[in-house]
């Protein structure tokens, strides 16, 4: 459901975290605008031992399922990813990629649909999940356009992002004040489009997603409930 974007900036820096991580948890809506049905979708981080930690993202329907999980480390306050697992059924073919990240021997290896993978790990290199929590932590921190380096299949991609603005969000877990922000790609070469909005007040969670496919498939998910750090998610009731 994602795809490469076209960028130019910061090849070889480490995102850099301006807060410290607070562990999450959330549930979704997920909808297909060319299925009756809606699913469910779930994201999650977790602390782990020796300064690791779990990024996990589930989403399920009646004919689809995937899943996606990525382990990393906090050197100082950079992201560094060590493992990345995707696994995808229905709605067409399967796919299935596995990363691991050698930060000592300088090297990620893998497969991708069964092709083996193998790329020089650069610094501020990122799988295709780690980026994202790179996203909400530098919106949080007032950045208005992020550019960041990720594994994108057999290739390594830039991916550009710009902030729109400020929006509310009616979820279920009642209105939230979000930071709307936009994947940016060159309009000739790929039509997908991808908006996500972040909850200011809980920091920057992911309450909405928007994907548009190059077919013209829609895809959306949207805040049920979640935690930050043990607190509920709670917006403003009318």
């Amino acid at each position: 459901m994602r795809r490469a974007l076209l960028f130019a900036l910061a090849l070889f820096s480490l995102p850099a975290l301006a807060s410290e991580l607070k562990p999450f948890s959330a549930s979704y809506t997920a909808d297909w605008k060319q299925l009756p049905v809606s699913g469910t979708a779930e994201r999650s981080l977790k602390a782990l031992d020796n300064d690791r930690w779990q990024l996990s993202f589930e989403a399920s329907m009646l004919v689809a399922g995937l899943s996606e999980q990525s382990t990393f480390r906090l050197d100082n306050t950079a992201l560094l990813p060590l493992t990345y697992r995707f696994e995808r059924s229905g709605l067409g073919r399967g796919k299935k990629i596995e990363q691991d990240f050698d930060w000592t021997g300088k090297r990620v290896t893998g497969n991708d649909r069964g092709n083996p993978v193998s790329f020089p790990l650069n610094r501020g290199l990122q799988d295709k999940s780690t980026y994202q929590l790179a996203l909400q932590y530098d919106v949080a921190a007032g950045k208005k356009s992020m550019s960041y380096q990720v594994v994108d299949g057999d290739e390594i991609e830039t991916y550009d992002f710009r902030v729109l603005g400020e929006e509310v969000v009616r979820t279920k877990a009642g209105q939230v004040d979000a930071i709307k922000v936009e994947r940016v790609r060159d309009p000739t070469q790929s039509s997908r489009k991808t908006i996500l909005w972040f909850a200011k007040d809980w920091s920057y969670l992911l309450v909405r997603l928007h994907q548009v496919e190059k077919d013209g498939k829609e895809y959306q998910i949207m805040l049920k409930d979640g935690t930050v750090d043990g607190k509920a998610v709670e917006g403003r009731r009318d």
